[in-house]
């Protein structure tokens, strides 16, 4: 920790700094999420530091509040997407024959269809909540996270490490998570924090379809569909979401890149 290079330094502040305000949102945010406190697109003040919004709701309320379900959907889709899929990449490599063929010909089916127009298409008939946007969003990010977590594993399974252990009597759960797993990390770790930064374009992207995080709740995509008509007018309240999503996607990959680093200059050093 007391070489970490300058940029991931500036990284971990920027990213637990958008943490930290999703967790104490309640806490920090001046005013309530859906509260109108002032006029329509009032100009940043000591009273409103980022002005207000197209209804006259406080903008960094609704940006904190924003942030916070941005956040969480994203981190809990993430999450969901890389347990599940490297779970069944692991096991499919390790299994093999047809269980291997069957996984990744229906990941295949399952690619072949664009991901945001499926999206769209199964929230057009279903309950928009949030439970449902992770579930819909992990799932399908599965199929991203299987391809590279197989690709790895299959030059993990052929080492004398994970013979010796099938020689040893091993059963697949051990393999896969004492023999594989533990190797896989480091390329593993790099395209977490790239798929946690899709999810949060793709979550906002939804919302400013109109599909996402529905009203009366806040998030970025929909904050920037709230007030794009200002842009027209020279009013930045559009802009803000989209430059905090920009620096959010910065600082996590160039955390991502550290870890990356770091994983791999351990491993080599062994």
């Amino acid at each position: 920790m007391t070489r970490i290079p300058t940029s991931a330094l500036i990284g971990l502040v920027i990213t637990a700094a958008y943490f930290l305000a999703a967790l104490f949102a309640p806490l920090i945010a001046p005013f309530g999420v859906g509260e109108i406190v002032g006029d329509v697109w009032e100009p940043m003040s000591s009273k409103y530091l980022l002005g207000t919004d197209g209804i006259g709701r406080d903008l960094l309320s609704r940006m904190i509040y924003g942030g916070r379900t941005t956040i969480f959907v994203a981190l809990a889709a993430t999450i969901l997407s890389f347990t599940l899929g490297t779970i069944l990449a692991l096991t499919a490599v390790v299994v093999g024959g047809w269980v291997d063929m069957a996984l990744s010909r229906f990941i295949d089916l399952i690619m072949s269809i664009p991901t945001l127009i499926f999206a769209l298409v199964v929230l057009s008939v279903m309950p928009v909540t949030i439970l449902v946007l992770i579930l819909v969003m992990g799932l399908l990010d599965v199929t991203r996270v299987y391809r590279l977590a197989r690709a790895v594993a299959q030059d993990i399974n052929v080492m004398d490490y994970v013979e010796a252990a099938r020689l040893r009597g091993e059963g697949t759960p051990w393999i896969v998570f004492r023999e594989i797993l533990p190797n896989a990390l480091s390329p593993l770790v790099a395209e977490l924090g790239m798929r946690f930064i899709f999810m949060v374009l793709f979550v906002s992207t939804l919302s400013f379809l109109g599909l996402g995080i529905q009203p009366p709740e806040a998030d970025w995509g929909g904050i920037v569909k709230e007030n794009k008509e200002g842009i027209v007018y020279g009013i930045p309240a559009a802009l803000i979401p989209a430059f905090a999503i920009a620096t959010l996607a910065i600082s996590v990959n160039l955390v991502a890149d550290w870890v990356l680093s770091r994983t791999t200059s351990l491993k080599g050093g062994r």
